[in-house]
């Protein structure tokens, strides 16, 4: 399998990406991360080696606009990520069965995209956002767009495309009730950024196979104590189907 150096989305920026290899080489685990993210935040790369350690091989990206990858950041949305991520996609071996793991908003990004995209076989959320609206609404409620930033960040302005897009597609349980892959939803219950409600409603609107996977104590980034549980039940939840 390619390092994946020369990724491109639709728009012809460059898809920043990581890979790291391992000995079932037919398969592949893709790591997105949340807004304001990035493919190097601690959890996505603990989680890609802890895997590779276990044989999959795994490739974190940075959506355009955000870490290295090209872009402007006010371009993000969930929108343009599930085209971002078809690009990532288009970028594998026809022959390769590809999982997909994603954080907060690119938890988001992921459903969304498995349930048009049948080139994802596995589906793994990391406090995964489900109420899109509403979380816009509660974090960014008193936030000119186009004026000021998220959470006082200068390096993230907060656009009205992102408002928007948001209260677009409002929330993924639609995607929920339709998804066709085996998920595993992972959610801290001390979680104040996308409270574990969403992915509670996520998972009563999903079909089986699925899985609910609650982590006392932690909050929305995870802790590092708490990264071998996720590594365990990732990696089994792979295993178990077939990965």
């Amino acid at each position: 399998m390619n390092s994946f150096s020369e990724i491109r989305n639709a728009q012809g920026e460059r898809i920043d990406a990581s890979f790291h290899p391992g000995e079932k080489n037919q398969t592949l685990v893709i790591l997105g991360h949340g807004v304001t993210g990035n493919k190097d935040r601690p959890l996505l790369v603990a989680l890609a080696e802890g895997l590779a350690a276990r044989g999959w091989p795994c490739l974190r990206i940075s959506y355009s606009g955000n870490g290295d990858s090209e872009g402007p950041f006010a371009d993000c949305t969930i929108t343009k990520e599930i085209a971002d991520l078809q690009s990532v996609l288009d970028a594998v071996p026809a022959d390769t069965k590809i999982a997909y793991c994603g954080h907060s908003m690119g938890g988001a990004v992921g459903v969304l995209t498995a349930v048009r995209d049948e080139r994802i076989a596995c589906l793994v959320t990391l406090a995964g956002m489900v109420m899109t609206r509403d979380f816009c609404q509660r974090e960014f409620g008193d936030v000119v767009p186009d004026q000021g930033c998220m959470w006082e960040e200068e390096t993230c302005p907060l656009s009205q495309a992102y408002v928007d897009d948001l209260h677009q597609h409002e929330s993924t349980l639609a995607a929920a009730e339709a998804m066709m892959v085996p998920w595993l939803l992972v959610h801290g219950s001390a979680d104040d950024v996308v409270p574990i409600s969403d992915s509670e409603a996520a998972f009563a609107a999903a079909p089986q196979p699925k899985e609910f996977l609650r982590i006392e104590g932690e909050g929305h980034s995870f802790s590092e104590a708490s990264y071998p549980q996720i590594i365990a039940a990732t990696a089994e939840w792979l295993a178990q189907h077939g990965f």
